[in-house]
């Protein structure tokens, strides 16, 4: 009977324990009625900080809420015009002579901004969906 010695020295491995992570789903619940709601919400008060906030909340939670998906879509495609003018206004700030013009510009914008998302906001968080009169709706 001949042994391999290279086996004798090779220690017994035992698989790894699983941890708690290894067992875990990798799709997210769908969100409560509720969370659905206050994500909708606050993907409209995000318009206030421009387009972002409502397109991270989109990426997000698109397809968790149907709730959420519809008003952050709505605020994105509300938000993402103005936020782009609003960036090359506060851009233009910097040239001397047209400072001024764009700076009441980009505080106009703001203020648009500020007032529809509030407005939208304080209608979806009553549950109801909101549709902003003029928005161009690039994303379907």
């Amino acid at each position: 009977m001949s042994d391999n010695p290279a086996r004798k020295k090779q220690p017994d491995r035992q698989p790894a324990p699983r941890t708690q992570y290894e067992s875990a789903s990798s799709s997210a619940l769908p969100l409560t009625p509720s969370e659905d709601r206050q994500w909708a919400t606050l993907a409209h008060f995000g318009g206030i900080l421009g387009c972002f906030p409502s397109l991270v909340i989109y990426l997000i939670f698109k397809d968790r809420g149907p709730f959420t998906a519809q008003e952050s879509k709505e605020a994105l495609n509300f938000t993402l015009p103005p936020t782009i003018v609003a960036v090359i206004a506060n851009i233009l700030i910097l040239v001397p002579v047209i400072s001024g013009f764009f700076a009441v510009i980009a505080a106009a914008i703001w203020v648009f901004l500020t007032v529809f998302s509030v407005m939208a906001g304080i209608a979806v968080n009553r549950g109801r969906p909101y549709r902003y009169s003029f928005n161009l709706r690039l994303l379907h």
